[in-house]
């Protein structure tokens, strides 16, 4: 049997441009002379659909799309994720579905058992779990049929009291199929495959697992489908980043590849992240129709970053590169933006900031009579600039790219409505040390970001000789400690018992506690790591926290 794996990037919605790309990748597999092509889990619809679940025409253009690619499965069989109707009266509205399709009709359903309902997931808000296990059979191979999570409940401790291939096992499958919608994070590959490889050896049978790829807004997709002999061995894995449609052929439990599959080497942590970003940002402007985005260039290497970044996604000539000097800005600071954005090639502009910070001071001279400078005034500074950017987003129908990274957004070191506005925040799960690491990435073929941006000391230049060491740790301390109480979700007493000073680590703790509602009005985030701001991550703005 020849089995073909369509990894495709699917646009939440886009019914039409979905579905014929699903029928083009079908009647490539069937040229190609595959037996079966596979899909994501709901690729039908894309995925998170979210409260679009709820909508009755999204429902039905769902079924439309089932109708329109069954009728395309003569002479092949296919399988492909959906939200389809509970029928049963009782429980959730919808199942996550896998259906199989042959001879032009819907042969075979599998229904989701385990739910999801951690970190990014929110799939129990519309799905009923099923409750019944069994193999699909296909030209004489018995296959396995898993949905994403079905898959998952392989390793201690368990995230849930069942577990569907449990129940699969016992029907001796030739092939375990899993279609899933897996997020991105730049340390998940090794549990995945820790997971894989389990159920391929406990099985004793090949597994095929395909991912989607593509971005959401703030979560990414990164494809890397993987294939598994019985024993666990890699056979093949599929690009990242990117779509790819390949071919597999089985035979009786064993699988291989029909291509050269070469050496199978997986990019560094650092790459991995670059092309994430590089992804989220192109899917961002081309999914919302969106074609240009401003950055303002502070001279500083988180704006330096997500100007390059923007620039190789969607092209110099699409960003627009907004100087915003200050009588505390440093001509070395105004050189390196200049430098930047000629390194770039991205138009730029250079609006002096000074006069509307008097102004600013001028009108309220008599509100704050006898009181001395202070974070106020440094913030008004950051306000204006965000307000200038956001002027140009109005006038000119360009999208403002944030530049905080996970660092600053973590323990508050930014200014709602100033540095904090955006659309998008670009390195908002990016911790301050990998900003440098990415900034060299970004050099690796010659200068992009100039080389002073990369070595002098980090300042938001608000006043005079600031910089960021005065309000915070040195930023190799500060990550450490916010990773382990943020990605590994250790408490004080267990982050300290990891050698960090006590004082310190309930300091970073409280702060990181008290920014939580800066956080819940800052812009959605490009997700890479484990446990990103927003969605994945959701706190109370008004608690007592325990440390």
């Amino acid at each position: 049997m020849v089995i073909a794996l369509a990894q495709l990037n699917y646009h939440i919605g886009n019914f039409e441009q979905n579905t014929t790309k699903i029928i083009k990748a079908i009647h490539d597999a069937k040229h190609k002379g595959a037996d079966i092509v596979i899909f994501a889990e709901l690729a039908i619809g894309g995925y998170p659909a979210k409260d679009l679940l709820r909508s009755k025409a999204f429902l039905d253009a769902c079924q439309a799309s089932i109708a329109m690619i069954a009728s395309q499965c003569q002479g092949i069989a296919c399988i492909i994720g959906a939200p389809i109707p509970n029928t049963s009266g009782q429980g959730k509205a919808l199942f996550n579905a896998a259906l199989f399709f042959a001879d032009g009709e819907v042969r075979q359903v599998v229904r989701k058992g385990l739910i999801p309902d951690y970190d990014v997931f929110d799939e129990y808000r519309y799905f009923q779990p099923a409750n019944e296990f069994g193999c699909i059979h296909y030209q004489g191979t018995k296959i396995a049929l898993t949905i994403c999570e079905d898959l998952w409940n392989a390793t201690e401790p368990k995230l849930y009291r069942r577990n569907p291939m449990d129940k699969l096992r016992e029907e001796n499958p030739d092939v375990v199929i899993n279609i899933a919608a897996s997020p991105f994070s730049y340390n998940h590959l090794n549990e995945r495959m820790g997971v894989l490889q389990a159920q391929a050896r406990q099985a004793q049978a090949s597994l095929l697992y395909l991912n989607q790829v593509g971005a959401h807004t703030d979560i990414i997709f990164d494809g890397r489908a993987i294939i598994l002999s019985p024993d666990g061995r890699l056979v093949d894995m599929m690009a990242a980043f990117t779509e790819d449609l390949r071919y597999y052929e089985l035979n009786g439990t064993e699988i291989t590849a029909v291509h050269d599959v070469g050496h199978l080497q997986q990019p560094l942590e650092t790459e991995l992240i670059h092309q994430a970003l590089l992804l989220g940002i192109r899917d961002y402007f081309f999914k919302s129709g969106f074609k240009k985005a401003v950055v303002g260039l502070s001279g500083g290497i988180d704006s330096a970053v997500v100007a390059a970044l923007a620039s190789e996604a969607l092209g110099p000539e699409n960003v627009m590169a907004v100087l915003m000097p200050s009588k505390y800005s440093s001509d070395h600071s105004i050189k390196d933006a200049q430098d930047l954005a000629k390194n770039m090639g991205c138009p730029h502009e250079i609006i002096h900031i000074q006069p509307m910070a008097d102004a600013f001071d001028q009108s309220l001279a008599t509100v704050f009579e006898n009181l001395h400078p202070d974070t106020t005034e440094e913030n008004i500074q950051a306000r204006i600039r965000g307000t200038l950017l956001m002027a140009m987003s109005n006038k000119l129908g360009y999208i403002l790219l944030n530049t905080s990274n996970k660092s600053e957004a973590a323990v508050g070191y930014g200014t709602l409505y100033g540095d904090m506005a955006g659309a998008l925040g670009v390195i908002g799960d990016v911790y301050k040390t990998q900003v440098y690491q990415l900034a060299r990435y970004i050099n690796r073929n010659g200068e992009i970001i100039p080389e002073n941006t990369i070595v002098k000391p980090p300042s938001a230049e608000l006043r005079p000789d600031q910089k960021d060491s005065d309000s915070l740790p040195e930023y190799d301390l500060l990550d450490a400690i916010l990773f382990q109480y943020i990605e590994c979700e250790k408490n004080a007493e267990q982050i300290i018992a990891l050698g960090f000073a006590e004082p310190l680590v309930h300091r970073i703790l409280k702060m990181t506690n008290t920014a939580e509602f800066k956080r819940f009005q800052s812009p959605p985030i490009l997700r890479v790591s484990s446990k990103a701001f927003g969605v994945g991550r959701m706190m109370p703005l008004v608690a007592r926290y325990p440390l």
